[in-house]
């Protein structure tokens, strides 16, 4: 039986995961931004505010950890937004804010709990990033940079942890049915259209990607790929690029073709 943190719990892709976690008998501790735990959640889990903006939400989380379980094993930094849009319409206010929390929010966490899991000499830290952060279409600017930077930061970490057998995984799933689009703000109001439209209509659930996160977590593999389009997509860029590139310019054009007839 392990002893879990995972952010951004109250719901998506968080709340399979804490629901998956609690069902195979872990002690799970789901954490979000809300100072109360969701109504009419009964997931068994315990439930603490924590803001991954936040460096006091973070120690407070390390205390609690310490204060009841002596510690931690598994780690998931899954709290995050979705976001998006032209590089000259996405605004830097907008850049500043996704940056923040699904790129910065990671670094908290990691840092924080690094010096627990250095003492243990044990410990898994499980980051949630994005195919996005493998594979780069056009119109996702700032999305791609800082889930980019997620793989970057776990793939650092892997290598700087082992020594202190920390495992280290960064999780890459497409896009699923999760309310994540309610998140999307910004000045490319077509860009997050879409963006929505393809969370809305994708035929993957949050508890179908948690169920390959789990088994992933379970091998410590350190990347996880838990759905065909994105392993798909990750294998096409790295061994038929040609094809790749005129997949996304493919994209691009209808994004332009869009925008100059005024839909975009």
């Amino acid at each position: 039986m392990s002893r879990v943190l995972v952010t951004g719990g109250a719901s998506g892709l968080g709340a399979a995961l804490v629901a998956r976690f609690v069902a195979e008998g872990h002690q799970v501790l789901s954490t979000d931004v809300s100072a109360a735990e969701p109504d009419g959640s009964d997931d068994g889990a315990s439930y603490l505010k924590l803001d991954v903006r936040s460096p006091e939400d973070w120690a407070a989380a390390v205390q609690w950890c310490e204060q009841h379980w002596g510690g931690l094993d598994i780690l998931v930094n899954n709290a995050g937004i979705a976001t998006g849009g032209r590089i000259d319409v996405e605004s830097l206010d907008e850049w500043d804010r996704v940056v923040d929390i699904n790129l910065m929010g990671v670094v908290r966490g990691c840092r924080a709990f690094t010096p627990v899991f250095k003492r243990q000499r044990s410990g898994h830290i499980v980051n949630t990033a994005s195919a996005a952060g493998l594979v780069h279409p056009p119109m996702m600017s700032s999305y791609n940079t800082v889930k980019a930077g997620v793989v970057a930061l776990s793939e650092t970490l892997s290598h700087e942890l082992h020594p202190y057998d920390v495992t280290v995984s960064v999780v890459c799933p497409s896009f699923f049915r999760t309310n994540l689009g309610d998140s999307i703000q910004g000045a490319d109001t077509a860009m997050g259209a879409t963006a929505r439209q393809l969370i809305e209509k994708s035929p993957r659930s949050a508890d179908d990607v948690a169920a390959g996160v789990i088994a992933g977590i379970a091998k410590k593999q350190f990347l996880i790929i838990p759905d065909r389009p994105a392993l798909m997509a990750w294998r096409t860029k790295r061994f038929a690029r040609p094809l790749y590139d005129r997949q996304m310019r493919k994209i691009a054009a209808r994004a332009r073709e869009r925008a100059e007839s005024g839909n975009g």
